[in-house]
């Protein structure tokens, strides 16, 4: 494909906000004047807040909206909590919020911190006797954490800083590659750039120690540092969110299902999950739309998060379901493990206007304390999924909640809005059930036979 040199430019970045917004509606749209307008309508009113906020990225020519709603009712550890969630699908915080409801009758959530320590990793090669660096490694471990107390001041004396420092030879895998792995502790802050900045330290002070170190030859006395940067995955930064009640306290259910049935029913559907990964990635995508909503709510890092998350899932080397599910003498249980590394100091937790709102809605809550809401949301979520499944099914539920959505789209008055969802109440929307239904009533025909809306099966 020939190359549009009316579609390329040099210097985009050096151009104002203005100007690269009329460059992109000039270039790429029909209608260059309605797209200029669009886009500089959602431009903050607020100029300082809108720098800050364009502060965010790169090239930014406008703000992406989304919903910011909450989810009350969530009883976590004899907390109550109403917990923002950022997210773009209605029936994400219906089920979040039916789900906080009903468990805060039968004791709510718990959570419970497994561990909080995080990772880094400096890779380089060394083409040397492993053995000489075995031997030294006590002398590098004391002069790499001497040369960063400058970095780790602040954070130890929060009760953090470097935890452990650990060489790994992979030159059965890789000639000549090493790693040092190192954990850390970084208490209220997620710590990526603490981490990255230490780590960066470790590779010129390695090398430092390499050029003077006695019983080094010649051709030992530098490594070549490949990479220096934290992990994502952080197996040891877990967080455990579970309820239980006896059978008999889950009630009934629709269509006549019983609290026994129900539950081995939902013990067997996080079963399946536990056994075919086609089933593990849905149910666990179910579990991260309670978690990214808050973690977009709280300006924390999603796509880390799901990357941890979905790594801890492959643990085993199958991808299995991050919930778990028994039924003991009578008693209900289910829980969920999750690697969760999130801040509530530094970064954009306190830069972004509705991430403070966020932190302060939820009585701003220590890391760990977050960690322990985000869990929860992720097995609300996981929960109201699954009791639609086993009882329902999922459509009943998330047709109706695109009710709104479907009624927008094709472009409803109040009126027609108001008679279709007191028509469907008690029905199963789809959008061509719908869109005839308006066909109906802009027809004149307010109660139609449901045959002319519904095709026979």
């Amino acid at each position: 494909m020939a190359c549009d040199k009316n579609k390329s430019i040099s210097g985009f970045s050096k151009l104002t906000k203005q100007e690269k917004v009329d460059w992109v509606a000039r270039h790429f749209f029909d209608a260059p004047e309605k797209v200029r307008e669009e886009l500089s309508g959602f431009w903050h009113g607020d100029i300082q807040l809108q720098k800050t906020i364009d502060g965010f990225s790169e090239n930014t020519i406008s703000n992406f909206v989304m919903p910011f709603g909450v989810a009350p009712n969530f009883l976590i550890n004899d907390n109550t909590y109403c917990v923002p969630m950022v997210i773009e699908e209605s029936s994400v915080v219906a089920a979040a919020s039916s789900a906080a409801k009903f468990w805060m009758t039968r004791g709510g959530f718990t959570a419970e911190i497994l561990g909080t320590v995080k990772m880094g990793q400096l890779h380089f090669t060394w083409n040397g006797d492993v053995s000489k660096l075995k031997n030294s490694l006590e002398g590098i471990e004391a002069l790499l954490r001497e040369n960063t107390t400058h970095i780790t001041a602040n954070m130890r004396k929060r009760g953090g800083g470097i935890l452990g420092i650990e060489l790994l030879d992979f030159t059965n895998q890789e000639p000549g590659l090493y790693q040092f792995k190192v954990s850390f502790e970084t208490c209220d802050s997620m710590g990526a750039n603490f981490i990255n900045s230490i780590l960066e330290e470790f590779g010129r002070t390695l090398n430092s120690y390499l050029a003077t170190a006695e019983g080094f030859e010649d051709h030992e006395r530098e490594a070549t540092i490949i990479m220096a940067i934290l992990s994502n995955y952080t197996p040891d930064c877990i967080v455990r969110a579970k309820v239980e009640c006896p059978i008999e306290n889950l009630g009934n259910f629709p269509r006549g299902i019983t609290a026994e049935v129900f539950a081995e029913k939902f013990r067997m559907a996080v079963r399946i999950a536990q056994i075919d990964p086609f089933r593990a990635t849905t149910h666990n995508k179910g579990i991260f739309n309670g978690i990214d909503a808050v973690v977009l709510a709280t300006a924390n890092d999603f796509r880390a998060i799901e990357a941890n998350g979905h790594t801890y899932a492959s643990r085993d080397g199958q991808y299995r379901s991050l919930s778990h599910c028994s039924i003991d003498n009578g008693t209900f249980k289910f829980w969920l493990d999750i690697p969760l590394t999130v801040g509530t100091v530094g970064g954009l937790t306190h830069l972004h206007p509705i991430a403070k709102r966020s932190l302060e809605l939820l009585g701003n809550p220590s890391a760990k304390e977050l960690m322990g809401i985000i869990a929860a949301v992720g097995l609300a979520q996981n929960f109201g999924a699954l009791k639609s499944l086993v009882t329902t099914g999922i459509q009943e539920g998330h047709m109706k909640m695109h009710l709104q959505n479907m009624l927008n789209h094709l472009e409803a008055s109040n009126k027609e809005m108001e008679a279709t969802i007191n028509y469907f109440s008690d029905k199963v929307p789809s959008f061509s059930a719908v869109r005839k239904y308006l066909e109906c009533l802009r027809a004149g025909n307010e109660q139609p036979e449901p045959a002319l809306i519904f095709e026979k099966k």
